[in-house]
């Protein structure tokens, strides 16, 4: 990896580490559907403005529709889980479960894309996982049905996030891929596209019993623009520059985030399992990411 996308990673995990923060804020008060919408919605609009501002070719070479259903498995779904997950668990917990994308990306991979999984890579992925363990520590949670029912929501998000990984790269990098500004674009319409009717139905039947204050509706504002239609840039970038598993490892460094906001924004106590987790998750970062030398790990469905 080039220092380039080094930053591009670095500066993803901050980003995505924030947003779990402003969900938990959000989902509480307004309900899951609308949270989804609004993110994927608002973050649309401050991509049109933006691209329109950049003046970029709006063509998307056939791909619209394409990137639409991708803007689904990998936007609309994932967003409306992660809402449903951030009403019952610390914004640091579903950053922490998050972290299983890399694994679920690399068990994808070998099951359906014929991805070469390395043994270096498989035991960077569990490491990563035990790092990310650790930090649980910092702020342990009750084990009941809701811990279980928030940590499969964000389960089923990581898996849509591990199949999206390789879509992308099937569907959309032949015959000279596409912008991936315009991926961005084409996935938040389609997420919205999704959502807007789910939406609607959510208000009809069972409307919030209060749509929040300024907090609430700045912490929209901060999750659509920032933490996903100026993270999706970035992360269709390194889609096309490093590929989908070293892409997806990005949630390595979520967690480590969520906490250093945590610690700066609202005073939460740091402790020695950050240290613990920090260290191991560095250490299952860098053998996930250094070139693959060992003999590939087969892995096969049963």
């Amino acid at each position: 990896m080039n220092p380039v996308d080094i930053l591009r990673l670095l500066s993803l995990a901050a980003i995505w580490g924030a947003s779990f923060l402003f969900m938990r804020i959000i989902a509480p008060v307004i309900g899951t559907i609308p949270t989804a919408f609004f993110r994927v919605s608002i973050a649309f609009v401050g991509l049109l403005v933006i691209l329109a501002l950049m003046r970029i070719d709006w063509n998307f070479r056939g791909k619209l529709k394409i990137v639409m259903v991708l803007g689904l498995i990998n936007s609309g779904i994932p967003a409306t889980f992660y809402s449903l997950a951030a009403q019952v668990l610390p914004a640091g917990y579903s950053a922490i479960f998050n972290a299983t994308t890399p694994l679920m990306g690399v068990l994808i991979g070998g099951l359906f894309f014929s991805e070469k999984l390395t043994l270096a890579k498989v035991s960077g992925v569990f490491l990563g996982l035990f790092g990310v363990g650790i930090l649980t520590g910092a702020g342990p949670v009750a084990f009941d049905l809701q811990l279980l029912m928030g940590a499969l929501a964000c389960l089923l998000a990581t898996t849509c996030y591990g199949f999206a990984g390789f879509l992308t790269r099937r569907w959309l990098d032949h015959q000279g891929g596409l912008d991936s500004r315009l991926s961005a674009l084409g996935s938040m319409f389609g997420a919205t596209v999704f959502l807007l009717p789910l939406f609607g139905y959510s208000v009809i039947s069972q409307p919030p019993a209060s749509w929040g204050g300024w907090s609430v509706w700045l912490s929209l504002l901060g999750l659509g623009l920032v933490c996903t239609a100026l993270a999706y840039i970035l992360y269709f970038r390194l889609l096309s520059s490093i590929g989908p598993v070293k892409s997806m490892t990005v949630t390595f460094l979520i967690p480590p985030f969520g906490v250093l906001w945590g610690a700066l924004l609202l005073d939460e106590p740091l402790g020695m399992a950050h240290l613990y987790g920090g260290v191991l998750i560095a250490a299952a970062l860098w053998l996930v990411l250094k070139p693959g030398a060992a003999k590939p790990v087969e892995i096969s469905a049963r």
